[in-house]
């Protein structure tokens, strides 16, 4: 009897459109038995989905009734009974890629749960369709702040987002690669655009520390979040920035560059640059007062007042060994300075009194 209700015909069938395996059709439920859905295409004729399709996405199946509109993929052109066999499955995915592609070019802002993560994000999902969520397309106020940058630090801190739903845009999307890259930063990147029209390189802002890490500090100054890189918290070498701002600590610094919305700032140059005099208080061929700081691989470096640091060379002890046997860590040596280059921030310095 289905077959009597949706009879194709053959001659209608020739005359239409034309269609070919892999096209998606858009069809209404004519009927269903319990194994099979027949689906009207019009003048494409009737279509039907069974077998591994049917089973495959039974669950949807079972929401749909007489008279639903559904797309779906077509498989095979005629089968022996002359309906077109579709696939439910392969349509809807494809239409949900669609889907992904016009909310990626309207700039959509979108609600995702997220089910899991990784070393590198968070898991989720769009439309059906499995999305990764990158750790540096996080929000700033999501980024996790971890100082030492430890892997498994991270993966605890990311972990904490299981379950949670954020606001996101579609940064990417490929449908052959099953690709879908989202990005929650990027739903403030107009406003923040703006808000970063009021500023410029060289302004100075005050801002909350907001976090620390051991590439540097984070500052938030109004909605805007920036970075002090390690190598700007001060004019001496910093190991460890935590020793230099704290969380929650409020300072001014400059803005020393803007770029694509992020914005890159310095506390060492609101301060007096100690290089700029140490002509005037070192020469070279003076004998000086230092202390040991740490070994590297390039050698030793020393201290020579508050805020200057100079470098005896490896190569002046002739082995690691024998720089580790003459000085120590801490304490106080007499050294020669061989050369000062002030705009390199660079003091070269000699061991006296050893032979």
């Amino acid at each position: 009897m289905i077959k009597d209700i949706i009879k194709k015909n053959k001659d209608i069938k020739e005359a239409q459109a034309p269609v070919c395996v892999g096209s998606t059709v858009e069809g209404t439920v004519v009927a269903r038995d319990r194994s099979s859905l027949f689906i009207d295409l019009g003048t494409f004729g009737t279509g039907i989905i069974y077998g591994r399709e049917f089973y495959e996405v039974k669950d949807v199946i079972k929401s749909l009734n007489i008279g639903d509109k559904v797309f779906a993929k077509i498989v095979e052109m005629e089968n022996d009974d002359g309906y077109r066999e579709l696939s439910l499955r392969d349509a809807t995915k494809e239409i949900s890629w669609q889907k992904l592609r016009e909310m990626k070019e309207k700039g959509e802002i979108v609600k995702v749960r997220i089910s899991g993560v990784n070393k590198g994000g968070l898991l989720t999902n769009l439309d059906g369709i499995p999305a990764f969520l990158p750790v540096s397309q996080l929000a700033p106020e999501h980024y996790p702040r971890v100082a030492d940058a430890d892997k498994q630090k991270i993966l605890r801190e990311l972990q904490k987002f299981i379950g949670k739903t954020l606001e996101v845009k579609i940064l990417d999307l490929t449908a052959q690669e099953n690709k879908l890259i989202l990005s929650e930063k990027a739903k403030t990147e107009e406003k923040i655009k703006e808000i970063l029209k009021n500023y410029k390189k060289g302004d100075t802002i005050e801002g909350e520390i907001t976090g620390v890490a051991d590439f540097g500090a984070f500052i938030k100054f109004g909605e805007i979040e920036g970075l002090i890189h390690i190598s700007e918290l001060d004019w001496q070498l910093v190991e460890n920035p935590a020793e230099v701002v704290k969380v929650g600590e409020v300072v001014k610094a400059q803005i020393i560059d803007i770029n694509k919305n992020q914005v890159f700032l310095s506390l060492k140059s609101l301060k007096q640059n100690p290089w700029d005099e140490i002509e005037k208080e070192f020469k070279k061929g003076d004998t000086i007062k230092g202390k040991v700081i740490k070994f590297s691989a390039f050698g030793a470096f020393i201290e020579v007042s508050p805020k200057i640091r100079g470098l005896c060379h490896i190569s002046e002890f002739g082995s690691a060994q024998k720089m580790e046997e003459l000085l120590k860590p801490g304490e106080i040596y007499d050294f020669q300075v061989l050369l000062i280059e002030p705009k390199e921030h660079r003091m070269s310095l000699k061991l006296t009194g050893v032979n």
